[in-house]
């Protein structure tokens, strides 16, 4: 175990996992080695062995409730949110109302749209609960709330109260500015917003010139001339990525899709990224004179990772021949995509870049979009991103599909239309219906699910 954990801290996952391997079979097959062994094959992409002895760890582990616990978390990597559940309900019989467990039961519930289940959850943390500030927050999101039926009076009595933990304190102002939103109450919900959004960005160093600057060296390193011959990445036609900035439609795009019946959802995946930093840091080790990270990613192999692309996201699908990979940010990769996976279709969400930016800046994101709780650096890194999709439209014409955010809510049946016909797809009404039975891992996943509706047009 020792020696894995060691392997793993020098970033040799394989070597890790091969070392863990051995130790389950030393230990006679302890189930708390094979959860080990479970994250490391999440964290190398093979998701359905990971499931497999996910299930295994289940079966043995019946009477432990933390170990219940943690295989419902790792089912929740899978992005499979029905067997986490399970596992969180089987460890609640075992442990109580412990906060953690409910709080991370209450987001796989919101996820597959079980919102009752998941109030019922965030009903149960025990006071004094550390996660209060998050479930206060994650709560206000399940549902538009009314003057009859609102939690602003508790909310406030919290935040008078106090939080050691400035997280925490955020996350309830964003509960807070939501729910006054809900109510109509706009100045009192920005004035809230702000203060949580300052607390939010309290929390973290960053700084968004960094960020900016290395959208630049793409732009720069990935000029017209890097497509003038026809890329020789990997062929498979099956990748559909879903990008541009978060709350911009993506998931509704996303539904539609779905309920189509021949394109299941992977979820937002961070794989393409890991796998282009990974093969460009091994590039540049391979050759020190490389001191670019932009350029020296103009020499991997993108045939290569677009066969481990597919090979690790097709798994998180369940081995759909046709898949979306919706993580939004992956809008910074729109030229290497096409190099790596010249026949994967790729959909741009474009918003009322004033209805955008409020949109980010009024929804708290964990471990996601530092930007997001600054307006100024929230300006800075829209004017980048902007900048960096005008140049792949230049540098790759007719490769990517924009889709209008204003569009899509007021001529849902047209822009589904185009967005299936893009992807190759015949048209199914079923499209325009209101899907309850698919899980979607996103902040939207409460709005996602009702009818389609226009009141966030012109809202900034």
């Amino acid at each position: 175990v020792l020696a894995s954990e060691v392997a793993l801290a020098q970033g040799q996952a394989t070597d890790a996992l091969a070392l863990i391997q051995q130790a389950v079979l030393a230990s006679g097959g302890h189930p708390a080695l094979k959860l080990k062994t479970a994250g490391l094959l999440l964290r190398l992409r093979r998701r359905q062995e990971a499931a497999l002895l996910l299930a295994q760890v289940a079966e043995q582990a019946a009477g432990n409730g933390r170990l219940l616990w943690q295989t419902g978390s790792l089912y929740s990597n899978c992005q499979r949110f029905s067997d986490a559940i399970a596992q969180f309900e089987n460890a609640h019989r075992l442990l109580g109302d412990d906060s953690g467990l409910l709080y991370d039961m209450a987001v796989a519930k919101f996820f597959t749209g079980d919102f009752d289940g998941a109030e019922s959850a965030l009903i149960r943390m025990p006071e004094g609960a550390p996660q209060l500030g998050h479930s206060l927050y994650l709560r206000a999101t399940l549902r538009r709330q009314t003057t009859a039926a609102n939690h602003i009076d508790e909310i406030e009595r919290r935040l008078k109260a106090g939080f050691r933990d400035p997280a925490n304190e955020a996350s309830a102002w964003y509960a807070l500015a939501k729910e006054l939103e809900d109510l109509g109450e706009d100045e009192r919900s920005f004035a809230a917003l702000q203060k949580g959004a300052a607390k939010k960005r309290s929390t973290f160093q960053y700084d968004v010139g960094d960020e900016c600057a290395a959208l630049q060296a793409v732009r720069e390193a990935y000029s017209a001339e890097v497509f003038t011959a026809p890329p020789a990445g990997h062929e498979d036609g099956g990748p559909i990525f879903i990008v541009g900035m978060p709350r911009t439609g993506t998931t509704l795009a996303e539904r539609l899709l779905v309920q189509s019946g021949k394109v299941r959802s992977a979820g937002e995946l961070l794989d393409f990224g890991n796998l282009l930093a990974n093969a460009t840091q091994a590039r540049m080790v391979s050759d020190p004179s490389l001191v670019s990270s932009a350029r020296a990613s103009l020499q991997i192999d993108f045939e290569a990772l677009g066969k481990e692309y597919v090979r690790g996201a097709r798994e998180s699908a369940d081995g759909s021949a046709l898949f979306i990979d919706k993580m939004p940010i992956n809008y910074l990769y729109c030229g290497m995509i096409h190099k790596a996976l010249p026949r994967a279709k790729i959909i741009h969400l474009v918003r009322d870049p004033l209805d955008a930016c409020y949109a980010v800046f009024k929804t708290q994101f964990f471990n996601a979009y530092n930007f997001s709780y600054s307006l100024d650096e929230l300006a800075d890194y829209y004017i980048a991103y902007h900048q960096m999709m005008c140049h792949w439209h230049a540098v790759l014409p007719g490769v990517i599909l924009d889709v209008r955010y204003e569009d899509l809510v007021s001529a849902t049946e047209t822009q589904a239309r185009r967005i299936l016909d893009w992807c190759g797809l015949e048209w199914n009404p079923r499209v325009l219906e209101t899907s309850s039975e698919v899980a979607f891992a996103s902040a939207s996943a409460a709005q996602v699910r009702q009818p389609i509706y226009r009141r966030s047009v012109n809202s900034a």
